[in-house]
């Protein structure tokens, strides 16, 4: 198995599920990881103990970093770094690694040509089989189709080395996995996708999620920056709304003002405009959930802070990032020389 040899990187902010994940990877039949590398982001003041219980099997394979909260990105940078292995495996704390992923990637990697620089694994999304999927359901639901997201892909060390590893600007765990692929892509490696298969459980979510979650559109102005407008085509990624989202916020501002400017029949021709724009939103994301009295009400409220939320980290990443420039060279940031100090080995 010479050139297959892997480790395993997963960025944490100490959730319940990182323990299931562990042991589901310790239970995969296969060739262990060399190294599994748990990168604890959460802020550097956090001295508590990572809260996880490894399992016998991964003893003297799991090793702790500080990762001091700069978000998923810094942090598998951090992991992969500290590994010597040829492949990195990618994974995110709340997937469940299948029976036979271990045996799975190591084939996957076997059949890597020398020019693939990553090789994707294939995301299970269980979904409620007696209702509907409600709006937060759906979303994650996407990870099944979607490409490149690191929940679960390996990269080549060679090809991580090439691009200078993720670009640490993207705080959130949104589009650096399709940044660092498409940079990956026009370095001239290839991407494949594998045979092994991981579960991406459904995680509970509050009635706020949705409108946190728009703070991803600071993330596509870096995107379009970075790579350009045609990036939403490269990546196969879904555009959203945010063209509707904008128009219905400057709906909203426009009935404002002239409501000030006392000019009542545009006011309430722009207040309509809102309106239709904010109902055609909510009924987008009613009609096919489970349209429980709670459901409805969650989505009616969200729906009316979501466009100017959007909106908003819309505009702040366009001026955050307009001079933005290649990962990693640029004023703006550049990839760390070296990991934190270690925390422990278990």
């Amino acid at each position: 198995m010479i050139g297959t040899g892997y480790s395993v990187v997963i960025p944490t902010l100490g959730r319940p599920s990182l323990t299931a994940c562990l042991h589901a990877l310790a239970a995969c039949s296969g060739p262990p990881p060399r190294r599994v590398v748990l990168v604890d982001d959460r802020p550097l003041d956090d001295c508590r103990p990572l809260p996880v219980a490894v399992p016998e099997a991964l003893r003297g394979r799991v090793l702790t970093l500080a990762g001091c909260g700069n978000g998923p990105a810094a942090a598998r940078n951090i992991g992969w770094r500290s590994t010597e292995e040829p492949w990195v495996a990618f994974l995110d704390d709340d997937v469940l690694p299948g029976p036979t992923w271990a045996a799975d990637l190591t084939a996957d990697l076997r059949a890597a040509g020398p020019q693939v620089g990553a090789v994707q694994g294939r995301i299970r999304v269980p979904l409620p089989e007696d209702r509907r999927p409600t709006d937060g359901e759906r979303g994650t639901a996407g990870l099944a189709t979607a490409l490149w997201i690191t929940a679960d892909m390996a990269y080549r060390r060679a090809a991580l080395e090439s691009v200078g590893g993720f670009d640490e600007r993207f705080r959130r765990a949104f589009r650096e996995d399709a940044d660092l692929a498409l940079r990956t892509l026009d370095a001239g490696w290839t991407i494949s996708m594998g045979r092994r298969r991981t579960t991406h459980p459904v995680r509970p979510a509050d009635r706020l999620a949705s409108v946190r979650a728009q703070a991803g559109n600071a993330d596509d102005a870096l995107m379009t920056r970075l790579h350009g407008r045609d990036w939403w085509t490269r990546a196969q990624a879904p555009r959203g709304r945010l063209r509707s989202h904008l128009a219905v916020t400057a709906a909203a501002l426009a009935a404002l003002g002239c409501a000030a400017a006392r000019r009542r029949t545009p006011a309430l021709l722009f207040a309509g405009a809102w309106a239709l724009g904010t109902a055609q939103f909510a009924a987008t994301r009613i009609l096919p959930g489970p349209r429980t009295a709670d459901e409805v009400a969650t989505m009616a409220a969200t729906s009316v802070l979501i466009p100017p939320v959007a909106s908003l980290h819309w505009l702040r990443g366009r001026v955050r990032y307009r001079a933005a420039r290649p990962w990693p060279a640029g004023s703006d940031g550049a990839p760390a020389e070296a990991a934190p100090a270690l925390r422990h080995t278990v």
